[in-house]
């Protein structure tokens, strides 16, 4: 079955960086886009990015542009989200996903915190 976890998550404080991990299992990695999702308390769930199958087409919302870099390792069947420069409002959950036949699929999420 379609598997994702996401690890990397954390505490970080204003301008700081984290990176985020995607591993993905189940299905042809390398066959499909991929996307990293936000949700922040009383919000609704946001896309954050996306990256295309070979890896070297990749879209942001205007809202992390020029802070956030995706990418992938398809031999290793993983995701990545580097996060830098930080702010607060970037606190939320943030899934990995991927659509199959219409059908989406999400990891569990991993919480990122921004705190002076």
């Amino acid at each position: 079955q379609v598997q994702l976890v996401e690890s990397g998550g954390g505490l970080v404080q204003p301008g700081g960086s984290l990176r985020l991990s995607c591993a993905a299992s189940g299905f042809t990695f390398s066959s499909y886009r991929m996307n990293w999702y936000r949700q922040a308390p009383e919000k609704k769930r946001e896309l954050v990015a996306t990256i295309h199958s070979a890896g070297m087409n990749k879209n942001y919302a205007d809202s992390v542009k020029g802070r956030f870099t995706i990418s992938r390792d398809n031999v290793k069947n993983m995701m990545y989200l580097q996060m830098d420069n930080l702010k607060f409002e970037d606190t939320a959950v943030y899934y990995c996903n991927v659509a199959i036949a219409n059908n989406n699929y999400w990891g569990q999420g991993t919480q990122v915190t921004v705190s002076s």
